[in-house]
């Protein structure tokens, strides 16, 4: 039987640094069917077989992992076509290309779950998206699970509800953070207040990385409580306390000279996006800085736009060009006032001003 190579065997280490490879895993996500293939290889187990038994035969994954031929055929196909695995006499391998990707199977599988979540609002809700994008919001899927008024409530579908969208922005987090640190100088900082800081990740990412800094996560009761359990057994953990309650009408923590945004000022209109950002200003000490790291708006080449990005296309309306941001910190009085640019599988900014005395 003739070799058959993965079609997408392209994937390489990102010149641009460690902390981008972890984009790889959007190489595995490039259409709704090579996605969903590759979800149902790891719901039934073929990708972890092969893991422990690279080179199986067909017929023994069939019998080992009882899928039968005609079915196991169709999906090692799938799984060829997307550069999962490649396929040489009978025998099964993940390619080198997708075991690179699986180091960072937390993600993989996060973006599985969102972009699975998003396609039904996608596909049954583009026009109305469009035109009417408040009805919109009310029938969507995805935007019932971003429900935050939940998070002041402890029943169990609450809690169930709050813990899968916290996996999902957990695992991004876990990513974007690291891109974040290699952008600013964050070793100066010792107290940090993270405002939206859903599971303490952005946090907990910087305490590793910064043995002196002492972090606090402001969020919503239910949000605070998982988030102690994502911490509490890290080594940093003792160093991350977390505050429960609304950041639009709750006291905040003060004395910090250092104050974050992580993909938190994009889920509010313009009118408490700025308040959040005027009660932050009040949590900095003269000379810390407040800093921003959001999603850009979408730029939408000559290329196909991947399946991974469907989620973040129903939040397109949200995400505001940096200098948005850059006018409201200018107008309260902040310096050095600076924008960059981060390209990730979308434009990232990052925005940064130090506040005066």
């Amino acid at each position: 039987m003739e070799r058959r190579q993965p079609a997408s065997c392209t994937v390489s280490l990102d010149p641009r640094g460690p902390e981008y490879e972890y984009l790889c895993v959007d190489e595995f996500l490039k259409s709704a069917v090579a996605a969903r293939a590759l979800a149902s290889a790891l719901e039934l187990g073929v990708i972890d077989y092969l893991l422990v038994r690279p080179d199986a035969e067909r017929g023994a994954v069939s019998a080992d992992l009882r899928i039968d031929r005609v079915g196991l055929g169709l999906l090692c196909g799938l799984l060829t076509a997307s550069g999962v695995c490649e396929v040489e006499q009978g025998r099964l391998r993940l390619s080198e290309p997708f075991r690179r990707a699986l180091k960072y199977r937390d993600l993989l599988e996060a973006k599985l779950d969102f972009a699975q979540l998003a396609l039904p609002d996608f596909m049954g809700g583009l026009t109305e998206l469009i035109t009417a994008p408040d009805q919109f919001r009310r029938r969507s899927r995805v935007f019932r699970l971003f429900d935050y008024g939940r998070c002041f409530d402890s029943s169990p579908e609450s809690e169930a509800l709050t813990r899968r969208w916290m996996r999902i922005t957990t695992a991004l987090t876990r990513y974007e953070a690291a891109v974040c640190l290699a952008h600013h100088d964050f070793g100066r900082h010792r107290r940090l207040l993270d405002i939206g800081g859903n599971s303490g990740e952005f946090a907990l990412q910087f305490c590793r990385r910064i043995p002196e800094l002492h972090a606090t996560v402001f969020d919503l009761p239910l949000v605070c409580r998982i988030g102690r359990e994502h911490v509490h057994r890290e080594p940093e953990g003792p160093r991350i306390a977390f505050v429960g309650g609304s950041a639009l009408a709750d006291p905040l923590p003060n004395g910090f000279d250092l104050v974050t945004f992580k993909s938190v000022l994009h889920d509010w209109p313009e009118r408490e996006a700025r308040e959040l950002l005027l009660r932050a200003n009040q949590s900095l000490e003269a000379g810390g800085t407040l800093l921003i790291f959001e999603r850009g708006p979408f730029e939408i080449g000559e290329g196909s736009v991947p399946y991974s990005v469907i989620p973040f296309l129903l939040f397109f309306r949200s995400f505001r060009p940096p200098t948005w941001y850059k006018a409201q910190l200018e107008s309260m009085g902040f310096r050095e006032v600076a924008i960059q640019r981060i390209d990730l599988e979308m434009p990232f900014f990052l925005v940064t001003g130090v506040k005066g005395p």
